[in-house]
């Protein structure tokens, strides 16, 4: 396996609107990361991934951009964006942006220009038509939205103001490849690529035998030449990281993109889990490792995740944030640690922050969610029924602001945060975790200290056991004669492990547990409380 440092590296997403606010508008902005990089670098971090931080509307929170070359006056200054940056750096940690190039705002000069009339030179910068098909986008039921000027429709994989680039516009590559470079010669560390397997679209957008499944959207031919191209243009010309979030993706097709020969990229997060796994579903999980390990493993890289900006808190949506709150976020830490890729930690899941439930659609600010609601609503389905469908999935569960102490808003502002707190932040908060040597922020560190600690938890080989197992998920890592034994009771439920005997008769020294000390090991197996986690040396 071939050795690089951004495969041994930890990365902690920074939702910096959610993050902490030093000026009192109620937004977390870029003086708030900076202040907050003790607290990060102490957790044992290396790259941090920030969030969109350039102009825009802020109808989608950042990712409709209005200007790439600038910081939003939310987040800051562009001199904020440079200290930041070397600030950061001069922890010896990095900094990597997300690049969100498949659309702009509809406030961009770009589409300004280019829905003015149909011979603007900046026309084709855009995609246009004068009939639509039956495509709909993330956001909206149609893909399509007329524009009165032209009396033509654009394209949006995402809301109305989110148009899409045309990538097929050799022009439109060269102002984004020109852009990525003025962000790389500032000194950044690499991208997050926002949804970068939408750029080519299908020739002739012909109609979808099943419009609702809208994978038609991604993957589509043109995609790796614009990704070879864009590597051989900018990226292959500056020592940086990138990663890839590449819905609707299979082993097969994500090898494609981050395969180490191919000149792409180097990572990539799929969604098999976040996207088509609601709650949680341990035979499902554990068949979707292993058929990434199978395709992967030794040709690229792949990530670690159970929640981000987009995605509800892991310990609600997959563990228990009530009676075990504790428990299962360390158990699930351990799995995503553990399992091979690159993991990646998002603020306040550290902590065991958990999801949210207000009591009414008016509390929420998730465009994707207020679009689904007045969708369904329209349709005739009673609004409250419909609510309740959307609270588990809503993205807001995850953008809550960042709990620091008790305090008044939680000690993210001095003012009115922009979007309402968690109202656990008494008792889940920085401050008392730091204060509890047995938290869930000192259970990461120890977990991110191992890694840098032991190869085998970054090219350690994978080998599940107990397949069937509805309860335990177990897994060897081994990396020559460095051998682990990864031991999971996934449920809520006291379960015996019962190992196969070549197992049982190997274990060793307990390298990290996530609860106290105790008799586990009997002569039928080990027996695991509740969501504990335990690894074993083997000899």
């Amino acid at each position: 396996m071939d050795k690089r440092w951004w495969k041994e590296a930890v990365v902690y997403q920074i939702y910096w609107r959610s993050f902490f606010d030093t000026n009192g508008d109620g937004f977390g902005d870029l003086q708030g990361v900076i202040e907050k990089l003790d607290y990060v670098r102490s957790l044992g971090i290396d790259v941090i991934w920030l969030n969109p931080c350039y102009e825009s509307p802020d109808v989608d929170n950042g990712y409709d951009i209005s200007d790439y070359r600038s910081v939003m006056a939310k987040a800051g200054t562009m001199q904020d964006f440079d200290r930041l940056l070397a600030e950061v750096h001069a922890r010896g940690m990095k900094l990597i942006m997300d690049l969100v190039v498949n659309h702009t705002s509809d406030q961009h000069p770009w589409f300004q220009e280019s829905r003015s009339s149909k011979d603007n030179p900046k026309r084709d910068y855009y995609i246009w038509r004068s009939e639509k098909n039956n495509w709909r986008s993330y956001f909206t039921p149609s893909a399509w939205e007329l524009d009165d000027r032209t009396d033509e429709y654009y394209f949006h994989s995402f809301a109305t103001d989110q148009p899409d680039l045309n990538w097929s516009n050799p022009e439109v590559r060269e102002e984004i490849y020109d852009m990525m470079r003025f962000w790389l010669d500032k000194g950044i560390d690499g991208f997050r690529m926002d949804v970068i397997n939408l750029l080519a679209k299908q020739e002739g957008f012909p109609d979808a035998d099943n419009p609702g499944v809208i994978s038609y959207l991604g993957n589509n031919p043109g995609i790796h030449e614009y990704l070879q191209e864009m590597h051989e243009r900018v990226l292959e010309h500056y020592d940086v990281f990138t990663v890839g979030e590449i819905p609707f993706v299979s082993p097969e097709d994500g090898v494609l993109y981050v395969g180490e020969e191919r000149r792409e990229l180097n990572t990539l997060f799929h969604f098999e889990v976040c996207d088509y796994m609601a709650h949680w579903d341990i035979h499902r999980f554990k068949e979707i490792q292993q058929r990434w390990y199978d395709g992967m493993w030794g040709k690229g890289w792949n990530s670690q995740f159970l929640n981000n900006h987009d995605h509800t808190r892991l310990v609600t949506r997959f563990g228990n944030d009530a009676a075990y709150r504790v428990e299962s976020a360390k158990c699930f830490a351990t799995l995503l640690h553990t399992l091979p890729g690159m993991p990646y930690v998002y603020q306040g899941e550290e902590i065991g922050m958990t999801g949210v439930r207000f009591p009414s659609i008016d509390d929420y600010n998730d465009i994707a969610m207020k679009n689904k609601y007045r969708e369904e609503v329209a349709k005739g389905r009673e609004p409250q029924e419909v609510f309740e469908s959307l609270l588990h999935l809503a993205r807001d569960n995850s953008r809550t602001p960042m709990q620091w102490d008790d305090t008044a808003n939680a000690g993210f502002s001095k003012s009115k945060p922009w979007l309402k707190l968690n109202p656990n932040y008494r008792d889940i908060n920085v401050k008392q975790a730091l204060a509890d040597p047995d938290s869930v922020f000192y259970y990461y560190q120890k977990l991110i200290r191992l890694r840098k600690e032991n190869d085998v938890m970054v090219y350690g080989t994978y080998e599940p056991i107990l397949d069937d197992d509805a309860r335990i998920y177990a897994y060897y890592r081994t990396l020559g004669d460095v051998k682990w034994l990864v031991l999971l009771n996934i449920s809520e439920e006291e379960t015996l492990c019962r190992l196969p005997d070549a197992a049982a008769a190997r274990i060793g020294k307990t390298i990290i547990r996530n609860y106290p000390e105790w008799a586990a090991e009997t002569e039928d197996g080990v027996l695991l409380r509740p969501y504990e986690a335990r690894i074993y040396q083997i000899h």
